[in-house]
């Protein structure tokens, strides 16, 4: 692979608006199709970004300059749509989750295994200088030899702000599948797999309202539990626990923090490229009447922001290199395995053995990385 690298887009909703605005600056890769079932939805955006053709997924299949698919579909078809793109020959980058059950997506990495292509998959957040700053900075020791992880999201749900926010509350969405993958997967990439999970759920409401959009005033069911407590044990013998909640009237989001045997570490939002990184020391002795405030160190990022396309970037770039990139598919279907297992025991499992593993570990993103450098 030399020069840059072909990519056509499939799915020109929502997201495909800050994907087409990364992918078209980067040197290394070259838009030259956009496709949705909505064939002038894929015009208006081809044309909003300079990309020369636009039309279906079979378009995209066929076109004989494309080297990558990036999946921007609804979760219900990711892996229709990136299996039907490996056996054209395409190398896949699909938006998360990699697929809405284990099996399909086990298949999906074998085929591309076979026919030696690639599969990655979002979140690529975790590319971002935010959360490969903390990265670095706890695999320089900074808070020691790393114990427990706490993460946290709560929102009064994607309803009030999405015009067509469906899919968000349909199987394979939800908190814990639309946002989990944000949070589990930084845990996973810092703390190593996950050996087993238990969790607890609720759907208080059965049905929303649109609040936005053409079709505001609309009402929908919901599929999936929104509120969502999780428990996560690691192979390594770390600890984690999370909350995702579409029902909370109190909006908090990006609460993720690693405890370790010599401080804490509170990250960046990992839904988020940047953000504020920052070292808790602990304390000495502590007296009951006096328990001084502690300070928060603050750990520097360094990297160029960017956003989403990150992990296109990577994959283009570790193909030429011959090196792993970084948000693969085996990470991806190994954090669906933490939520579905996760489904699993909300519906009264208990405990539940998660089945996959990985094969290494995740890799870093080099200090040096530029997003804007041609190097192919």
């Amino acid at each position: 692979m030399s020069g840059s690298v072909g990519v056509g887009i499939i799915g020109a909703g929502v997201i495909s608006d800050t994907y087409l605005s990364n992918l078209t600056a980067f040197p290394d890769v070259e838009v030259l199709i956009v496709a949705d079932l909505d064939p002038e939805r894929a015009r208006s955006r081809a044309e909003q970004y300079g990309v020369p053709a636009w039309g279906t997924a079979d378009d995209v299949l066929a076109h004989p300059d494309v080297q990558l698919v990036v999946n921007l579909t609804v979760p219900a078809v990711h892996v229709e749509v990136s299996s039907a793109a490996i056996d054209a020959g395409k190398h896949v980058w699909t938006e998360k989750p990699l697929g809405l059950d284990r099996e399909s997506t086990a298949q999906l990495l074998r085929d591309a295994e076979a026919a030696g292509l690639r599969i990655g998959s979002a979140p690529d957040t975790l590319l971002g200088p935010g959360f490969q700053s903390a990265k670095r900075a706890i695999l320089e020791g900074a808070i020691g030899e790393p114990l427990f992880a706490q993460a946290s999201f709560q929102t009064q749900g994607p309803d009030l702000w999405h015009p067509g926010p469906q899919f968000l509350f349909a199987r394979g969405a939800g908190p814990l599948l639309d946002m989990g993958p944000y949070y589990v997967s930084a845990l996973v990439s810092l703390l190593g797999p996950v050996d087993r999970v238990a969790a607890v759920g609720t759907r208080p409401r059965r049905q929303r309202r649109i609040h936005t959009g053409p079709a505001a005033g609309d009402v929908f069911d919901v599929e999936v539990a929104t509120t969502v407590q999780l428990i996560a044990a690691f192979e390594g013998g770390q600890q984690a626990q999370g909350q995702f909640s579409f029902d909370s009237a109190l909006e908090r989001a990006g609460v993720l923090e690693i405890h370790g045997t010599e401080g804490t570490l509170l990250l960046p939002d990992p839904n988020h490229f940047e953000g504020e990184i920052a070292r808790i020391e602990p304390l000495g002795v502590l007296l009951d009447d006096d328990r001084p405030e502690q300070p928060r160190i603050a750990v520097p990022q360094e990297g160029v922001v960017v956003g989403r396309g990150l992990g296109v970037l990577d994959m283009v770039r570790a193909i030429a290199e011959e090196r792993p990139h970084v948000a693969t598919g085996e990470l991806g279907h190994h954090v669906l395995d933490v939520l579905l297992s996760a489904e699993e025991s909300v519906a009264g499992a208990g405990f539940v053995p998660v089945r996959s593993s990985l094969s290494g570990p995740v890799p870093a993103v080099p200090r040096d990385f530029d997003p804007f450098a041609r190097t192919l």
